[in-house]
């Protein structure tokens, strides 16, 4: 087995779990694409040699994709695989693979610290300890009790769920938009669906965890910002994209939400200098790393390597998902 690691110059990548379960059966050589002014033709050609690519968001674009003539399977290390045009590489008979669950827990984690940090106002505390040196509980005079607060969760599949019983842990009413799933499973866990517009009007803190594609991009946009009637905290650790960034700047501008806990943005590697949400002291964000912890880099290793092996030996039953 050929293996390519494509990855963006800059970036680099622990392989020694996916080369301890691969042993003898192949080798895996690192890919790299500039993520600006990188070449497609120069990719087309560092790729062609390789019948495996493991990715995660390099695109991996239809014109890319019908020029790979000796690649069999990409294995995406990510939950996401919109970084690679499925319907493409179905065409051109490449099997491409995504992990199904590897990070549920440090997500919904995630999600309850960056909440929890927005409702104790934890950002201005430490500014007026570390800063300005001052012992000063008054500074933040409006917070409020969480216990019998309702989050309302955009997305209740998996991290949704996690979410949902964390939440409830913490004495919150939950209840939860999603068109897609089966209302029993909602009704199991003590959480109500509802109509999206219910959700936004009657929540205290909105938490997203929507899958994004091209059908629901922007999804949270200042439109549905002003149907928060109860100017929520907003946390979002699903995908930039899920929410028009302009527009949230605006909301936070005019006061419609009273803060926001962001893991995610329109871009992996955005400007920081000078960006809207930076220094704001009702917005906390972190860099991507929700879904971070040593053990579930270790079983997003694990699986990636797996289903690439498994679509190889023609184990396609044994892989944890495939999309296309």
């Amino acid at each position: 087995m050929k293996i390519a690691r494509l990855t963006y110059e800059g970036i680099e990548s622990n392989l020694d779990v996916e080369l301890n379960i691969l042993g003898t059966k192949g080798t895996i050589e690192f890919v790299t694409f500039a993520q600006e002014g990188g070449s497609i033709e120069k990719l087309i050609k560092d790729l062609q040699p390789y019948e495996a690519i493991i990715t995660d968001y390099v695109p991996l674009t239809k014109e890319i994709l019908s020029k790979l003539d000796n690649c069999k399977v990409i294995s995406v290390a990510a939950t996401g695989f919109t970084s690679v045009d499925v319907v493409a590489a179905k065409e051109k008979g490449i099997v491409v693979c995504a992990i199904g669950e590897y990070c549920t827990q440090e997500v919904a984690d995630h999600a309850m610290t960056l909440m929890l940090a927005l409702q104790r106002r934890l950002l201005k505390f430490n500014k007026v300890i570390q800063e300005d040196k001052k012992w000063d509980w008054s500074v933040a005079p409006d917070i409020e009790r969480v216990e019998g607060q309702t989050i309302g969760i955009l997305g209740f599949g998996k991290i949704g769920q996690a979410v949902g019983k964390r939440a409830k842990a913490f004495g919150l009413n939950v209840i939860a938009y999603d068109p897609y799933l089966p209302s029993i499973i909602a009704e199991k866990q003590g959480v109500k669906l509802m109509e999206l517009d219910d959700v936004l009007g009657e929540s205290d803190i909105i938490s997203v965890h929507m899958a994004v594609d091209n059908s629901n991009k922007g999804f949270l946009d200042y439109d549905k910002f002003k149907k928060m009637k109860k100017q929520p905290f907003l946390v979002n650790v699903s995908r930039g994209a899920a929410i028009e960034e302009p527009d949230l700047v605006r909301t936070l501008d005019e006061g419609l939400i009273k803060g926001a806990g962001i893991d995610v943005l329109i871009t992996e590697d955005p400007v920081l200098e000078g960006h809207p949400l930076v220094g704001r002291e009702n917005v906390i964000l972190t860099p991507h790393i929700a879904f971070y912890s040593k053990t579930s880099m270790y079983f997003s290793s694990k699986i990636t390597i797996e289903n690439l092996i498994n679509v190889l030996e023609g184990n396609l039953d044994k892989t944890n998902k495939i999309v296309n």
